[in-house]
């Protein structure tokens, strides 16, 4: 049988509760220690979370400072090679000028060799064709070959039983290729067959 708790004198009721209150401060003083190390754990963690992700923003920071440092000398650089890409070219061709220039002069004097003129301009001539052959320039000269639409151009047809139909007989304007890439076609005449003669059968 239950003992009736309002028997119990004052002072015992009153130790019991004080027991009590200290049983529950001793077990949740036992939880906060408990605690500590788990607040201390997720202090650390977030401490070198923080510290990583500082480290990766630097590094975000230097790879976009590295690339936009790319972008500015690629452009830089691609500027540059537009204005300087015929830089070689020219001053291959400064030569020809000069023996063009020298011809011209003297093409002015009355008592001009005609024959050393000739000469001059076959040097200069061969000078020009030197010049373009090495900046990858070269002559289109199709004669008594077969008509190439992509290389050639017909500018004229010719009824000829001596050659094959659809060759050219004459170059009129040479045509160049850049380095394998067509620059002008070549202006050609082109053959044809004959027409064959009908015979009069009531003759």
């Amino acid at each position: 049988m239950e003992k009736d708790q309002s028997a119990q004198p004052a002072e015992t009721i009153v130790e019991d509760l004080n027991e009590s209150s200290e049983a529950t401060a001793e077990a949740v003083s036992a939880e906060a220690e408990s605690a500590q190390p788990e607040a201390g754990e997720l202090a650390q963690l977030l401490t070198d979370a923080r510290s990583k992700a500082d480290e990766h923003w630097d590094q975000l920071m230097r790879t976009r400072a590295e690339l936009e440092n790319l972008r500015k000398r690629s452009q830089r650089d691609l500027e540059n090679a537009h204005k300087f890409a015929l830089e070689r070219f020219s001053q291959d061709l400064l030569q020809v000028w000069d023996s063009l220039e020298l011809g011209h002069q003297a093409a002015q004097d009355e008592q001009v060799d005609v024959q050393k003129l000739r000469e001059g301009t076959e040097l200069t001539l061969k000078l020009l064709s030197d010049v373009m052959n090495k900046n990858g320039v070269e002559q289109i000269d199709p004669e008594d070959q077969p008509f190439n639409p992509e290389y050639h151009q017909a500018v004229a047809v010719q009824e000829r039983d001596d050659v094959a139909p659809n060759t050219v007989v004459a170059v009129v304007q040479r045509g160049y290729l850049l380095k394998g890439r067509l620059l002008r076609p070549a202006m050609v005449m082109v053959s044809k067959a004959g027409e064959t003669p009908t015979i009069d059968e009531k003759a």
